[in-house]
């Protein structure tokens, strides 16, 4: 008799904990949104555009790009190192980024062109991935994939760049999906953003911090990668954390020239950055 009462309530509890607590998550995560604007109010909408042309982000068809998950800046040292990664790249690709006081007292003090996609929010602060340019982007979209197990959502940034051949960069930054066993939420991102690489005709650089610890993970990148004609970047030091043997970080482009690309070791992060020299066709 006492079992008949207390496993019914035990699996009310049980499923009445998990809807409260998919609740909890889906308000940290919201709707996509983009910040294209360094001053308040940050977040407007999904989708965000320049009024005006902004400058090229290549000098005189020289490219640098790096990709870096910052590890939401918990390392003591990432200051430094984002500082110099800054100073020696046209765009920096961040993953985890953590829009906390801080980092936005770090932004207003070094005054870059910045863009972020939010993943979700915990104590009112944003969490995703970012862009730190010394050109504006003329538009940018955010994109939300939301974690299967736990629930929180993974950030995308679609955005584009003048280069001074006239043809516009398209650029995504990526945070891939991590607890996903099927693969179909994993596989769902990255099909986000097909129908934006196969319309562009400009160039194009996919980077990120793609979690591809699994050969089934980086099949899928793989597929999508030969699909849309995208070359990885390979290095000639190659630092880029790894798990179960496979990096985890990512450079895929298109359209462009590549002269060089390194990943050095770092102590700022638990990801070592990704550095490219580009020169335009």
């Amino acid at each position: 008799m006492i079992k008949r009462v207390i496993y019914p309530l035990l699996f009310i509890i049980i499923i009445g904990t998990l809807l409260s607590y998919m609740y909890v998550i889906s308000t940290f995560n919201g709707q996509p949104e983009i910040m294209m604007s360094e001053q308040p109010p940050f977040f407007v909408s999904q989708c965000s555009s320049q009024s005006s042309e902004s400058a090229p982000i290549d000098r005189q068809g020289k490219l640098n790009v790096a990709v870096w998950n910052i590890y939401k800046q918990q390392k003591i040292d990432w200051q430094p190192v984002l500082t110099e990664l800054t100073q020696q790249n046209d765009l920096v690709l961040l993953q985890e980024a953590k829009l906390n006081s801080t980092f936005v007292q770090y932004l207003d003090d070094h005054q870059f062109h910045v863009l972020m996609a939010k993943g979700f929010k915990l104590m009112n602060v944003p969490m995703g991935v970012m862009n730190l340019s010394t050109q504006p982007a003329n538009e940018a979209c955010a994109y939300q994939t939301t974690e299967p197990l736990i629930r929180f959502a993974k950030s995308t940034l679609v955005s584009r760049y003048p280069l001074s051949s006239g043809e516009q960069l398209l650029v995504i930054n990526l945070h891939g999906v991590n607890f996903d066993v099927r693969l179909s939420s994993f596989e769902a991102q990255f099909k986000q953003i097909l129908h934006k690489v196969t319309m562009h005709r400009g160039p194009v650089i996919l980077a990120g911090d793609f979690n591809t610890w699994r050969e089934g993970r980086m099949n899928i990148v793989t597929q999508l990668a030969q699909g849309l004609r995208l070359e990885e970047a390979h290095y000639k030091v190659d630092f880029r954390k790894r798990v179960f043997g496979l990096p985890l970080d990512h450079l895929y482009y298109r359209g462009l020239h590549l002269t060089g690309a390194n990943s050095d070791k770092t102590t700022a992060s638990d990801h070592n950055p990704i550095q490219t020299q580009f020169e335009l066709r």
